[in-house]
């Protein structure tokens, strides 16, 4: 579910607490999260709705100046049932936090360790992690598909693998490019001792 900066930023002071969509099915579920750029989002409900139940109220609460707006917007996409979804702001991505955590005890590392073995040994183009966390180290703020290109791969499958060790808090995206985290530094340093 994509929402736009500007509609996060109102999300994030809590002057927007639910979304609309039409879809052919929800692409969130109540109970759930979603990532986005000004930390999580916690998804309270998830709802078909008919598009006659919409009050102006309702676009108001969703950040559009009308009701008639918010129509507009969904009917910007023929297909699908109209889904009122209830959202809020539920804090900072746990990303942030851990790619901060540089002190790693030697329990943590090894579990890092295997976690990248684990990814190398899925693979089918063989170990990739290391070479990746070289690279970015190497190259801070190059673009992706510069460096994607440096490892012979497209782009979209590069920027996937290394969404995997965004996860593990050891790279951050910037723009352009990435950069290694200080969690990532001292795994990195571990390595290479």
């Amino acid at each position: 579910m994509l929402i736009r900066r500007a509609v996060l930023d109102r999300i994030l002071v809590g002057e927007i607490d639910v979304a609309y969509r039409r879809w052919s099915r929800p692409t969130v579920r109540a109970g759930g999260t979603l990532r986005t750029s000004v930390g999580m989002l916690a998804i309270d409900s998830v709802e078909k709705v008919p598009l006659a139940s919409i009050t102006p109220g309702d676009a108001r609460r969703a950040g559009h100046e009308s009701r008639a707006a918010l129509v507009r917007e969904l009917r910007r996409r023929p297909d699908g049932d109209v889904y009122r979804i209830g959202l809020r702001y539920a804090g900072e991505d746990p990303r942030v936090a851990l790619r901060r955590s540089a002190e790693l005890d030697r329990v943590e590392l090894e579990r890092l360790i295997s976690r990248l073995d684990r990814h190398d040994r899925s693979s089918r183009r063989g170990p990739w992690t290391r070479q990746f966390l070289d690279l970015i180290a190497d190259n801070p703020g190059v673009r992706a598909a510069d460096l994607a290109e440096l490892v012979g791969l497209e782009k979209l499958t590069f920027k996937r693998e290394v969404r995997k060790l965004k996860e593990l808090g050891l790279t951050i995206s910037r723009s352009p490019g990435y950069e290694i985290s200080p969690r990532g530094r001292t795994l990195l340093d571990h390595l290479g001792s």
